[in-house]
């Protein structure tokens, strides 16, 4: 039982379209995960982690309606598993394979919970999820901003993105509990916040900081206010659907993951635009507001800073974000976790992975030579002074996580050996 506090980093996952889903942005693959995953293991270990947010890529291993590719993850897991490595499985980041199209999909979700069935019952040992990640930024980016995958800009698209994607995690999430009863859900999202610039800019600021929790409102089966009802409805909603959520959330299964970046603060004009607005309240005090409105356990699921021209502002962002994880803490909230993600450098993350440039950004711990950086040296360092200090505070708050090496039922020989172990499955 891994009963401290829990510090992870994570090996991005996503793998969005664009171009008019003519291309994929793979990050595993543009950051040599596919070649160097054993290596990338290593360094897990070597920063003294054992927890890793991971996935296989959903485009790769999800073919067809039950039909699936498992020859990677196969390898993949069952290295973990022999490393006592818990893995916190991303299903699908931000992305969805050619023969579903987007998440404009009405079939979607259906297939999403059949793959996570199939998943959770192919690596029963796995107990952590975020079956979808940051459903939120993947709606908003795929159709209110057009970057992503079905590339739309309107509040019709964008109902119908969220409805799909947060029914698609709730059925996912229904599903692995029938193969694994005491699994946990980690909801990685973005935390956001929206500050008006002017007084002419209070009501689409309101709108904005109101349509920021919807995701995790439908997820966690709260109801919404009148106005976002009303938005729900006049852009696609029914009222079916609307009670769906309210009736088949599975909330006490939940950690509320929350991711924080400089960019997730905004300013917004009279005219409805926003742009950037950096650091203003910060992690602490925007994980309040999602905390008082969902009370949940909380984990701090990701965040970074590129390393930049001194070296050392990935260093002190790390420093910044961890006092404001202690401070949360100390003000009550139960906070079980903290990220820095990702493990390596990332590719194209400067364009939010809307253009296929081959950037590479400097915000991992290690570089794309699986070099350690600076920040890398400083989580080493913090994780060991701190992961002795920080045991969750009652007995009756520990989070029960069942460590890989623990898992007592019957698992299916996956021998990388055995000819069936990359099988295409049907």
């Amino acid at each position: 039982m891994h009963a401290g506090f829990i510090f992870a980093t994570g090996i991005e996952n996503s793998n969005p379209t664009i171009n008019g889903g003519r291309v994929r942005m793979d990050e595993l693959e543009k950051c040599g995960h596919y070649t160097h995953w054993k290596r990338d293991f290593d360094l897990v270990q070597e920063l003294g982690l054992q927890v890793l947010r991971y996935g296989p890529p959903l485009h790769r291993t999800l073919l067809g309606p039950s039909r699936y590719d498992w020859e990677f993850a196969d390898l993949a897991f069952a290295d973990l598993r022999r490393r006592n490595i818990a893995p916190i499985v991303d299903l699908c980041h931000f992305g969805v394979p050619d023969w579903i199209g987007n998440f404009q999909n009405p079939d979607f979700p259906a297939l999403f919970a059949d793959y996570a069935a199939a998943f959770a019952r192919r690596y029963p040992w796995v107990q952590l999820y975020t079956p979808i990640n940051e459903m939120w930024i993947c709606a908003v980016f795929s159709t209110l901003y057009g970057w992503w995958n079905e590339q739309m800009r309107t509040d019709a698209a964008f109902v119908t993105a969220i409805k799909h994607l947060v029914k698609a995690n709730i059925l996912a999430m229904h599903a692995i509990v029938k193969v694994r009863p005491d699994a946990l859900f980690i909801q990685s999202e973005s935390t956001e916040y929206f500050h008006a610039e002017s007084p002419d800019a209070i009501g689409p600021a309101e709108m904005n900081n109101a349509r920021r929790f919807l995701a995790l409102d439908l997820n966690y089966g709260r109801r919404v206010e009148s106005d976002m009802y009303e938005y729900l409805l006049d852009n696609g909603m029914t009222r079916e659907e609307y009670h769906f959520f309210l009736q088949h959330n599975l909330k006490h299964h939940c950690i509320m993951g929350n991711d924080y970046y400089q960019t997730n603060e905004h300013y917004v004009s009279a005219d409805g635009m926003t742009r950037a607005a950096g650091e203003i309240f910060g992690y602490a005090v925007i994980t309040h507001q999602y905390y008082n409105r969902y009370r949940l356990p909380v984990m701090h699921t990701e965040t970074n800073l590129c390393q930049g021209p001194s070296g050392d502002e990935a260093v002190y962002w790390l420093k910044k974000e961890w006092a404001n994880v202690l401070r949360v803490r100390n003000n009550g909230v139960p906070l079980i976790g903290f990220t820095w993600y990702s493990l390596t450098d990332q590719v194209d993350w400067d364009s939010a992975l809307r253009v296929n440039n081959g950037n590479v950004n400097a915000l991992g711990l290690f570089d794309l030579d699986r070099k350690i950086r600076p920040v890398g040296v400083a989580y080493r360092e913090l994780v060991k002074a701190w992961e002795a200090v920080l045991p969750t505070k009652s007995i009756c708050l520990q989070v029960p996580v069942v460590m890989p090496h623990e898992f007592g039922g019957e698992i299916t020989s996956l021998d990388p050996e055995s000819p069936a172990s990359g099988a295409i499955q049907g």
